[in-house]
């Protein structure tokens, strides 16, 4: 009589690729995003960039950094040498000055701030237009934004870039 070999798979076949499945994949992803995550950010693994807004150092931003926990926030340095670009969008924004004074143009009136200062960009319908000056050329002057994207996804906030830094180059 013939030996009959049987054999048992143990293990399901793929699962087919559909909304459901990634959606079950992305929570998985964001689990192991909160575990394993980096808990600081060094300033010396970011690098500066420069940008139509200025010289600016991302450190939390999803689609840059895709390992980060908190990728409902837009974190950045801006190293504001002369002023910023000038653009709009819902508001909204927070931002602490850690160094150096200056003023911005939020909708044509002029708020000065200095190390220290906490600045809050109101809520408006149709945006808030803003443009960052430092007082000092020459002297360092810095400030670090905060952003929640799910509130600017919320209102449907359009960023829309109005004048270039005079530091970009770029087309």
């Amino acid at each position: 009589m013939a030996d009959i070999e049987r054999t048992r798979t143990r293990e399901r076949e793929p699962l087919a690729e559909n909304y459901y499945e990634r959606f079950m994949r992305s929570r998985r992803a964001f689990i192991e995003r909160q575990k394993s995550g980096p808990v600081v950010i060094k300033a010396k693994d970011r690098e500066m960039h420069l940008t139509r807004q200025g010289r600016i150092i991302y450190f939390l931003d999803k689609l840059t950094f895709p390992d980060t926990p908190l990728q409902d926030w837009l974190v950045f340095v801006h190293d504001l040498k002369t002023q910023s670009g000038k653009h709009r969008h819902q508001g909204g924004l927070v931002i602490y000055v850690i160094e150096g004074k200056g003023w911005s143009i939020v909708d044509d009136e002029r708020v000065d701030w200095e190390a220290g200062d906490l600045l809050l960009l109101p809520i408006k319908k149709g945006g808030v237009t803003h443009q960052h000056f430092n007082a000092e050329p020459g002297k360092d002057c810095h400030w670090i934004a905060f952003s929640y994207m799910p509130f600017f996804d919320y209102n449907a906030s359009e960023f829309t870039q109005v004048d270039t830094s005079p530091l970009y180059k770029g087309t």
